[in-house]
Parts: C-alpha cells; sequence; structure tokens
C-alpha cells in the first residue's frame, strides 16, 4: 500500500497531524503506535466498576491559546473545570500552588494579602544566580517553605535533589499572595465532556487516515510505501541510541477503586514528605461522573519503564542537541512533541508544535492560517 504520510505515534501530536493533512490537505495517512489504544498518555477508559478513568494519570487540559481551543471544541464538547490542587504537609490539607491560605492554614496565621508578601520576602534567601529548581524555589518563599512542599516532593518525582535540576522544573509553579486557589490560570480550563479517547476517536474519523494499533515503526520497513515521515517517539530510538539514551523519568499507575462516593475533597491531593507515591487523583472531580463508587489512582515515579519526562538537565540538554542535529538531516522526517524534541509540553502547546509543523508542510505562514 501507498501513503502520503506515515505518523508514528497516535498522542496529541500525531493526531492532530493526521486529521489536518487528511481533512484539510486530502492527503493519506498512516497511522501507528504501539500501544492498543489511540491518545497516548491522554488516554482514558472505564475502568471494572464502570468509572472513567485516566490509565497514564491525570490529564487536565487548558490554554491560553484561543486557536488550540476553537480547533480542538470541532471534536469535542466541553465539561467547565478548574483544577485545584491540596498537598498533605504536617497533618494539614494546604492549597497547592502556595497562596495566602496556605501560609496562614500553615502556621495559624491571619495575614492579609498585603502582609504575605512581607512574610515571604522576610523567609525568602538571596542565592544570586537562578541556576537550579532549589534557587527557584528558596528565592521566593525561604528554606522552610521549600523544604516542606518542593524538596522531598521533587526527589521523589525526578530521583535527584532539586540542587541538580534546572530552574524551569519549580520556577513554573507560581505563589500568590491572594486567596486564588486554581492550579492554572489559564483562560480556558476544561475538560472533554465525552472524555479524552472519544476526542481523539473523532478527530481521526476520515476516510483518508488509517490508524494501526499495536503496530511497531520498525516493522513497516518495506511492508508499505509512504512518502513522507512525521515521528513522535523518543528522538534517541529512532537513531537506534546512537549516542546514548536520553534519560526520562517514568511513572507507576495503582489504580483503585473505593467503595464511597467520594475519597478526598479535590482531584489531587500531594504528598511531598510522606510515603513513595506523590500524589492520589479521584477521577470523579474532572470528569463530574456520577456514581455510587469512587476511582483513585496513586502515582509512584520510577527510573524505568515508559518515558514520561524528559529530564532537565545541562548534560541530557547537550545530548539531545547531537540527536537533533542528525533529525534536522533528514529531509523527509519531522520530529514533533513531547518525545521527539526532548521537550516537557502541556497538551494546548503539543497541539500548537503540531498545527505549526503542518503550516510548514503547507508553506503558510502561521499555523492559525491553516488550523
Amino acid at each position: 500500500m501507498k501513503f502520503d504520510y506515515l505518523i508514528v505515534g497516535a498522542g496529541f501530536a500525531g493526531s492532530v497531524l493526521a486529521e489536518r493533512l487528511a481533512r484539510d490537505a486530502g492527503m493519506s495517512v498512516l497511522l501507528i503506535d504501539r500501544r492498543d489504544h489511540v491518545g497516548g498518555n491522554a488516554y482514558d477508559e472505564y475502568n471494572a466498576d464502570g468509572i472513567l478513568i485516566h490509565r497514564y494519570g491525570p490529564h487536565i487540559f487548558h490554554t491560553n491559546s484561543e486557536e488550540v481551543f476553537a480547533y480542538l471544541s470541532r471534536f469535542t464538547e466541553w465539561r467547565p473545570y478548574e483544577h485545584r490542587v491540596l498537598a498533605s504537609v504536617d497533618g494539614k490539607l494546604l492549597p497547592m500552588p502556595i497562596n495566602l491560605d496556605t501560609i496562614n492554614g500553615l502556621y495559624g496565621l491571619n495575614l492579609r494579602e498585603e502582609e504575605v508578601e512581607e512574610f515571604l520576602a522576610a523567609r525568602a534567601e538571596k542565592t544570586g544566580a537562578i541556576r537550579t529548581s532549589e534557587d527557584a524555589v528558596v528565592a521566593r518563599v525561604g528554606r522552610e517553605l521549600y523544604e516542606k512542599f518542593f524538596k522531598y516532593y521533587t526527589r521523589k518525582q525526578w530521583g535527584l535533589d532539586p540542587s541538580e535540576l534546572d530552574a524551569s522544573v519549580t520556577s513554573r509553579i507560581p505563589v500568590r499572595t491572594n486567596r486564588d486557589d486554581r492550579y492554572f490560570g489559564d483562560t480556558y480550563q476544561a475538560m472533554p465532556l465525552c472524555g479524552y479517547t472519544e476526542m481523539f476517536r473523532n478527530m481521526l474519523d476520515h476516510p483518508k487516515i488509517r490508524v494501526e494499533l499495536q503496530t511497531d515503526y520498525r516493522d513497516l520497513k518495506g511492508a508499505v510505501r509512504y512518502d513522507s515521515v512525521i515521528y513522535t517517539g523518543p528522538v534517541d530510538e529512532f537513531f537506534d541510541f546512537r549516542f546514548g539514551k536520553l534519560p526520562y523519568r517514568s511513572l507507576r499507575f495503582d489504580h483503585r477503586t473505593v467503595d464511597s462516593e467520594r475519597f478526598q475533597p479535590v482531584a489531587v491531593v500531594n504528598y511531598p514528605n510522606d510515603g513513595n507515591h506523590t500524589r492520589i487523583t479521584e477521577y470523579k472531580h474532572l470528569t463530574g461522573q456520577r456514581h455510587s463508587k469512587t476511582a483513585i489512582t496513586y502515582e509512584y515515579p520510577q527510573a524505568e519503564g515508559d518515558p514520561y519526562y524528559p529530564v532537565p538537565r545541562p548534560q541530557n540538554a547537550e545530548l539531545y542537541a547531537r540527536y537533533k542535529r542528525l533529525a534536522d538531516g533528514l529531509p523527509n522526517v519531522r520530529f514533533v512533541g513531547r518525545l521527539a524534541t526532548y521537550k516537557y509540553y502541556n497538551m494546548d502547546q503539543v497541539v500548537a508544535q503540531a498545527l505549526t509543523t503542518y503550516a510548514k508542510i503547507r508553506g503558510a505562514d502561521s499555523w492559525t492560517a491553516v488550523a
């Protein structure tokens, strides 16, 4: 068989490009994935008790891009949802990111908004240049809050001390002096009304898209013909680990059903200091589903397993740069998405990157012209 494009990976990057190439450009696409489903890590499914869960941990959609939100809205209706997270610290459940209520609840104070900034400034440590994740936090909130909320959580999450990680890991988490307890501040915050998997199925429902699951890229060599490739898998694997493996952090998920309607007050509770798990997710908060039971997931970071998070360290960036030079030298292969570009992206950023790639394929000035 002959296709215009072979797309490797049926997550956001691959699926958006498949949809655009087929529906907008009229090209034939073979979309493959090693897993038994589309949707990548955003895949959701009903468990044995009939509760909708996220197999690979919570995925909460948020974006400031009107164009990205409008594009995805072609394939799903939305359930408005603003994400809230609590952290279990000193026997209390406190808002995360740190805000006015976090400080007052932790220390038994009654500070006003205008007093919190002074409170934090008095504890902040002047570290000079902000190079590491530790620097980013202690320079803003001081050593004690850093240790209670960030230090050990980061160690569990990354298997490294924050002093060994790039500042970007913790600097993207805001610190607020008001009572805003939303985890994200984006303009658009919502969940697909019928789930991510249904959204992906709608996206890929086109006669010029053929989807083959449980299919490895290497197994297709010589079996099908195609003009161009879009690759969304690990870039080091594409080149047979020529320069060595790029480090990733993986996750193990312990999914459970609880015989009660509610387990915890919000969708996610972080455990920075207790146990080996980093957080517990309860999905009914996200989905709005009504059920006599509830589903929760304990999340355990680990070194081995499916690659989830690129490890942000200078030596890893240098290794990726070597692979990128190889990738840039291939005229008929485009590398798109988290794994292919070795960078942590939110879901909306992957969609935007995929649309930008499509614009380049079509010779358009911007992806908004072809979204």
